[in-house]
């Protein structure tokens, strides 16, 4: 096990206060709340963030970069996009100054850290036979009105976005809908292939770098490409503005649990 390492005296922190600190080159984020210290790593799980440069409030620190918040004093994880705990370690006091011994591994409480579920590896999704032999209707001038499976009338945003709610996290297991990452739906003619629409998709990411971003682009295209009416299917990335908790529905923070 390690030693507790001196990182700062005491009077250099004030309460309610945060700052970083090196722990046997380790970069750890010191809070000091309630006349008690406490430390966790200073990574954001969901995408790297900074913690120490944070909003802290009472027991909770806040991404900077995407708002996830963290429990400072056991490192869970409290609300999206992060849902995995970051490392706390262990914090004493001692001859006027702040002592941490860095622990090995984030500790439990808060939500399942990742990996700890084995998330299903999407199966391509099925066209139904119904959906195949439909008739193709037409608008205007003769531009195909989609019908999505189960659905009569032609297609608009509102219908895709329903087709799109059989696109899941793969961490989550909550639709991207619902989570909030589709900014917009556009259906024109396809060019290519006449009597066909090319559908255009606007998503966004929980972040950047998120590693679920190839197969949701894949999901994405799979599910609205198995209706016969649609041509191609276009997947734009757009990342502004950013992506935040508050665009996710409440059925999504119900089912995450997140109140």
């Amino acid at each position: 096990m390690a030693d507790f390492l001196r990182v700062a005296d005491v009077s250099e922190i004030p309460d309610p206060g945060k700052t970083l600190v090196d722990v046997d080159g380790d970069m750890v984020a010191l809070f000091h709340v309630g006349g008690v210290f406490y430390a966790i790593d200073d990574v954001c799980t969901h995408d790297g963030g900074p913690l120490a440069d944070g909003e802290l409030r009472d027991h909770k620190i806040s991404c900077p970069r995407h708002g996830a918040k963290f429990d400072i004093r056991t490192g869970a994880a409290l609300s999206m996009p992060a849902i995995r705990s970051t490392r706390a370690h262990d914090v004493k006091v001692e001859d006027g100054g702040v002592w941490v011994r860095l622990r090995a591994e984030a500790g439990s409480g808060g939500p399942p850290l990742h990996g700890a579920v084995s998330a299903p590896v999407a199966a391509p999704l099925p066209v139904t036979s119904a959906a195949v032999a439909a008739p193709v209707p037409t608008v205007g001038g003769g531009s195909p009105a989609v019908v999505a499976p189960g659905e009569s009338g032609p297609l608009c945003e509102d219908r895709v976005r329903e087709m799109l709610k059989e696109v899941k996290d793969p961490e989550l297991f909550v639709n991207i809908v619902d989570l909030g990452l589709i900014y917009g739906v556009t259906l024109s003619p396809s060019a290519d292939v006449p009597g066909k629409l090319h559908a255009a998709i606007d998503m966004t990411m929980t972040s950047p770098a998120c590693p679920a971003g190839p197969q949701l682009i894949a999901d994405t295209k799979r599910c609205v490409g198995a209706s016969p009416e649609v041509a191609a299917v276009e997947v734009r990335i757009v990342m502004e503005p950013p992506w935040t908790p508050d665009r996710m529905t409440d059925a999504a923070r119900d089912q995450l649990g997140i109140f």
